[in-house]
Formats: structure tokens, sequence, C-alpha cells
């Protein structure tokens, strides 16, 4: 035949043999990237023994099956849904018994799987390494007894130099693997703490699993033992939300976990009689019980449509990430629940004290390109005046300022909310347009009667010295260029109020010197004792006259001015200044 006089007359002398060998060994052993790896060994391969068809068959050794890993003239869904068991066709036979097996005619041969129609010779050589079955050659041809004894034995050689590569190469995978899991894993415990919208974070957990492990549906259950029930608080089936009904306690592969406390694996639901049947097309499924301070919150889910596809890493990880995933969701939890009960928290005055002043920026603030300051003087104990400043990676700077309505510990426990949200949503929305309708939706969603914001969202671009603005309902800054006061005109609907808000953005081009003043609405408004406002005028009137001065010098100045107006607060006061470096 054709490819047997191919080999016989390139390997005349047994030192050419040994010069070929020592190529293939020195081919292998060029790369640890299993892919490259594989398709070297097909190229060598076709130097000396021509095939119409062929294939790397790799050894699953928990499911015992043999699956396609590299192939040519294989039709697709061959390679992604062909597997083999030992014993099974010429590769399984040849897996099974760890030797050769040439097959001059398939026509002949009951053991052959067809694949290909036209195939007429196969032959399949068993990979092993370490005393372990690695996988198997197969190389199908068109032609009837294509190969011979000689090429069994070339093809075994072969096998034997490249089988050690192949088992280094996914170990050098599998460790590689894991290693990117734990790198993932940390970030993951970052990312997950700083999320707490609740809905964010179980789409978020949602999406990272994905990443992680290509399940087919996936869910968290939360245990309440007072209904008796497990409550799936989020499922996800082939990409869609679903609702799927509760679970009672103790119930399923889910209860199971839950009152076990440790990770239930089933490679087979069909033969498991816990599975609770949610979808025909499950087959296997794993459930880590959620556990925070020594208690079971709740079960998180995976389900595949593949049987035993759930694999001992894939347990270890769901093990690793599950505590981080249980404290992420339970904080997520009583953070919404609070958001629900602020009213119940208005006399908790001390507590809303000491959450403000966490969460308000200190008075000397870091802007890049800039130099500012803050001052706030509440009209009671606590303010429900808000400003932050969210710095980005590069150096762009979003400001946030404004009022929440109403005073005292109530408009402080909603600016809190409202704090929280900014600190949520700002790092992930710079452009203020955008930033200001994400948070009206999160307002909406936790719709307090009676309570709305009004805020102003300045992006400041030191590169380019611009401010990207947009207002919802807040006075716009006022903006001193010299002795000049520069108009801004920026308006919006204040956030909390209407249901699906569009913002406008203005760009303001600033220069060296410039000083932007942002201020609440108890400055203007600060009355004398016969009744009249500060008013905006007098304000720019002070402005002109120390816009020269730093940020501090003229905060300064202004409430020196209110207190010669008049000396009593009926609203909290706050002002905010920057000035271009």
């Amino acid at each position: 035949m054709q490819a047997a006089r191919k080999t016989t007359v390139r390997f005349r002398e047994r030192s050419e043999l040994l010069d070929f060998l020592l190529e293939v060994s020195a081919g292998t052993a060029l790369t640890l990237d299993l892919d490259q790896l594989l398709a070297n060994v097909a190229e060598i391969i076709q130097k000396v023994l021509p095939y119409d068809v062929f294939a790397i068959l790799l050894y699953h050794e928990k499911r015992r099956i043999l699956r396609i890993r590299y192939a040519v003239g294989h039709r697709e869904e061959v390679v992604s849904n062909l597997s083999v068991a030992l014993g099974e066709g010429v590769t399984g036979t040849a897996a099974l018994r760890r030797e050769p097996v040439l097959v001059g005619d398939v026509r002949n041969d009951p053991r052959y799987l067809n694949t290909v129609d036209a195939v007429r010779t196969e032959l399949a050589v068993p990979m092993t390494a370490r005393g372990k079955l690695v996988g198997v050659i197969d190389l199908q041809s068109t032609r009837v007894d294509a190969y011979t004894e000689y090429d069994r034995a070339l093809l075994r050689l072969i096998a034997g130099r490249v089988s050690i590569a192949i088992d280094n190469a996914r170990l050098y995978r599998r460790v590689d693997r894991q290693n990117r899991t734990l790198k993932t894993l940390a970030h993951i415990s970052r990312e997950f703490s700083s999320i707490l919208d609740l809905n964010e974070l179980l789409g978020k957990i949602a999406s990272t699993m994905r990443e992680l492990i290509d399940y087919d549906a996936f869910s968290i259950l939360l245990v309440d033992r007072e209904a008796s029930v497990m409550r799936h608080l989020f499922s996800i089936r082939y990409d869609k939300r679903v609702k799927t009904d509760n679970v009672p306690l103790g119930k399923g592969l889910t209860g199971a976990a839950a009152e076990s406390r440790e990770v239930i694996r089933v490679d087979d639901t069909a033969r498991d009689p816990r599975y609770i049947a949610s979808h025909a097309d499950i087959r296997s499924e794993v459930a880590v019980p959620l556990v925070v301070q020594d208690h079971v919150v709740g079960v998180m889910d995976l389900e595949s449509d593949r049987m035993g596809y759930f694999t001992d890493d894939h347990v270890r990880t769901l093990a690793l990430l599950a505590p981080q995933v249980a404290s992420s969701v339970e904080n997520a939890r009583l953070y919404q629940e609070l958001a629900t009960r602020e009213r119940r928290m208005q006399e908790d005055l001390d507590a809303a004290r000491e959450l403000q002043r966490v969460l308000l920026p200190d008075a000397d603030l870091e802007i890049e390109g800039m130099d500012a300051a803050v001052r706030l003087r509440p009209a009671r104990e606590i303010s429900g005046d808000i400003y932050d400043i969210f710095e980005h990676k590069d150096n762009q700077t979003v400001i946030a300022f404004g009022d929440v309505s109403g005073k005292g510990a109530a408009a402080a426990l909603y600016g809190g909310l409202m704090s929280g949200l900014l600190r949520t949503l700002a790092p992930r929305r710079r452009r203020p347009a955008e930033l200001l309708r994400a948070l009206n939706e999160a307002l909406i969603e936790r719709k307090v009667e009676a309570r709305y914001v009004t805020l102003c969202v300045l992006l400041w671009d030191p590169a380019a010295r611009t401010f990207a603005m947009a207002n919802a309902g807040a006075l716009p800054p006022i903006i001193c260029r010299g002795h000049e006061i520069l108009k801004t005109r920026v308006e919006g609907v204040p956030i909390g109020l209407l249901e699906s808000r569009e913002y406008e953005e203005v760009v303001f081009q600033a220069q060296p010197g410039d000083t932007v003043v942002l201020f609440s609405d108890g400055i203007t408004d600060h009355l004398s004792a016969e009744g009249l406002e500060y008013g905006r005028g007098r304000l720019a009137q002070v402005l002109r006259a120390n816009c020269h001065k730093h940020p501090d010098d003229l905060i300064a100045a202004i409430f020196k001015d209110l207190d010669k107006f008049s000396t009593t607060a009926f609203d909290d006061q706050t002002v905010f200044v920057m000035k271009v470096k």
C-alpha cells in the first residue's frame, strides 16, 4: 500500500527511525499548550502515516469515557457530541486492552463506529503515561488495508513518545486553571463586597459563576424557617431569568445540602430519589450550602444538561467561593431591608449622625487639577445635604452635590441611602446624565412617600479642563472667572419622584483660576430677621469680592456674610468650592 511504502522507504536504516523518534520527542516538548501540542502531533503523524480522518481522544477517568479533543476530517457535531466508553468501537477496544487495534476493512468489523461513510481502514493506538491511560490516537483512511503492521508498530512508538507530553500539558492546564481560579476568587471577593444592590449582586454572582463553570441553570435559595421553605431568591435557566417554586425544607438536593451543610453533587439526577424534577433536560446537579456565622442561610445550586458534568475542580471552586457569596448576599439583603424600614430609624439620631460622618468626605478634598474645600452647617443635629466625590483611574472625578427633601434624622437617613447608592453606582456610571438616570431608577424601586433628592453631578476631566454637568432639581453652580460671574443653565427633575426620567448634560470649558461654587438652598433661602431672603444676587457679590481666595477662605467669607445677614438658620447650609489650578 502507498502509506506502508512511504514509511518503509523513509526508515531504511534503524538510525533514521531513531532520529525521527528524537524529532517527535523534541517537537512535542516545545510547548505545554495542549491545543498547540495536539496540532503538532497531528502534523508529525501526517508526515509518515497519511490519513483522511484523524482524531486524538482523551480519557476522562472519572466518567470512564473517551472524548475527541483534536480532530481532522470529522464533522463538528461528532467532535462535540461523541463519547466512547471503554471497550466500545475500535478506539474503545484499544483503550480497554491498552493495545493497538488495526482494522483493514471496517465494513467487516462490527466494532466500527460509523462517523464517516467513506472510511475503510482504521488504526487506533492507546497512549499511556505513568501507568495510566491518557487517550487514543485514531487514524482512518478511505482505502482498504491502508495501514500495515509496520505502521501499527510505528504509530505505537510515536504514541509512546507523545503520551507523556500530552499528560504533562493536561496537568499544566489543570494547575494553571487552579491558579487562575484562585486569582479570580480573590478578585470576586473584593467585587462582591462592594455591591449592595441585591438584584445587581445576584446578577453579578450568576455571570461570574458562568465564567468559572459553564452551567445550564443557576439558582440561589434562602432559608425561611418560619415558613419551613427554601425561597428561590434568584434563578436563571439557559441565560434567561425564570421564576421557580419554593422548595420545602429538607426536600430535594438543595434541602439535603442545607441539612448536611455539605456540598451535594449528583452525576445522574435520574438515579437520585432526592432530585425534584424542574426541567426535563437536566442530567447533573451540584448544591452548595451558604453559611454565615455558623448558620445555613441558603443554598447555591447549579445544574447541567450533561451527565456527570460537575468535576472535583468545580466542587472545590464552589466550596471556596460559597462563604463570600453567602456573606455578600446576606449583606445586600440586609441593606435592602434597611432601605424599606427607613422610617423606623428616624429616632436613631446617634446612629444617623455616625452614618453621616462616615459617608461624607472630609472637608479638605483632594481632586486632581483643583484646590477644593467643603463646609456643612446642619440646621439640626444632622443634615439632609449630601455630597461625595469618586475618582476614576484616568484621574477623572465625579462630584455629586445635592439635598434630600425634609430635615433632621429622616432626611439624613434618606441621605445615607442615597450615599450608599452613589457609592454603588458612581464607579460604573461616570457620565453625569447616566448616573442620575440610574440613581432615579434605584430610588423609584425603593420609593419612600414624600421623599426625593435634588442632585447636581459634575464629571471633572483635568486633562481637558472640562466639567460635564447634569442636574436633577439642584441649584446650578455659580462659576466665577476673575470678577465675572458666568451663567450655566442645566436643569432636570429631582430623582426619586418620577419614573423613566432622562437628564440633559452640558459641558463647560474651564480656565485656570476659575472658581466653581456648589451650594444648597439653605444658603440662598437664608432669612433675615425682617423675613428677607439672602438670595443668589448677594451670594454673587460675595463671590466677586473673594473669588481670588483659596476655597477655604472663600467659604469662610460666605458664612461670615450669612451670619452678618442673620444668625438663625432654618435649613441645612452647605458650600462646596473648587478652584481650577
